[in-house]
């Protein structure tokens, strides 16, 4: 007995050990950046009666990609002063900063309307990772959104929202691809709302807005957005 059991105990590490060895392992990629828990309007709430926050709609968070550089916009004239211009490419709106817009003059009721942005927005049911190339201007143009938030079963947001627990949950496997506001090819992942990222929410109270993202910009100007070796 005890031989057959040192026997069975070496075939379950060799195979515990093979097992390990086919593990898929998650491509290197040092050319994105990932921003964790940028705080939005946390001073912001939908409701009455949530400590130390004011029911109120949310002031606008813009962020540019090339310096890292984001603003919370508070007043009329921080809006005057800093929407008008491709000084930034995405910003976080309306309830929990939980909506995404991307820098365009052209598109009507957007924060950079009126202004010089280039932006554009189109949707991948693809993983980050896997994004290797923008498509055509074509397509940018046909298939182009303002903005991502609460999919509610359109396929055109980021997070899946409950009307029974009020918490967002992030879609897996769905990536952005951009044109910054100057122009430049660029893919994102939007991750998560909640402080720390967690995996799984189920407290409504989890601190939030603090959004945590992943994007590469492809500076040479070409539509190459691979970002793994």
């Amino acid at each position: 007995m005890t031989k057959h059991f040192g026997v069975l105990c070496a075939l379950l590490i060799l195979f515990t050990a093979c097992s390990k060895d086919k593990d898929p392992v998650a491509p290197a990629d040092e050319r994105s950046t990932t921003v964790k828990d940028l705080e939005a309007d946390t001073g912001a709430s939908m409701g009455d009666g949530v400590d130390g926050r004011e029911k109120r709609p949310f002031h606008t968070l813009i962020y540019q990609f090339s310096t890292g550089r984001s603003r919370l916009l508070k007043t009329k004239e921080d809006s005057a002063q800093y929407l008008k211009n491709t000084d930034w490419d995405i910003a976080f709106t309306k309830e929990y900063n939980s909506y995404v817009v991307i820098n365009n003059g052209t598109i009507a009721g957007t924060p950079g309307y009126g202004g010089p942005g280039a932006g554009r927005m189109i949707i991948v049911e693809k993983p980050y990772d896997q994004v290797n190339e923008a498509p055509a201007d074509e397509v940018f143009t046909s298939s182009g959104v303002p903005g991502v938030g609460w999919d509610n079963g359109n396929g055109y947001g980021w997070y899946f929202y409950s009307l029974n627990n009020h918490i967002c949950v992030p879609v897996k496997n769905r990536t952005f691809i951009l044109k910054t506001a100057t122009g430049k090819f660029a893919k994102l992942a939007l991750l998560n709302i909640y402080k720390g990222n967690p995996p799984v929410v189920t407290d409504l109270f989890w601190p939030a807005p603090y959004l945590t993202f992943k994007f590469f910009v492809q500076e040479d100007g070409s539509r190459n957005l691979r970002t793994n070796s």
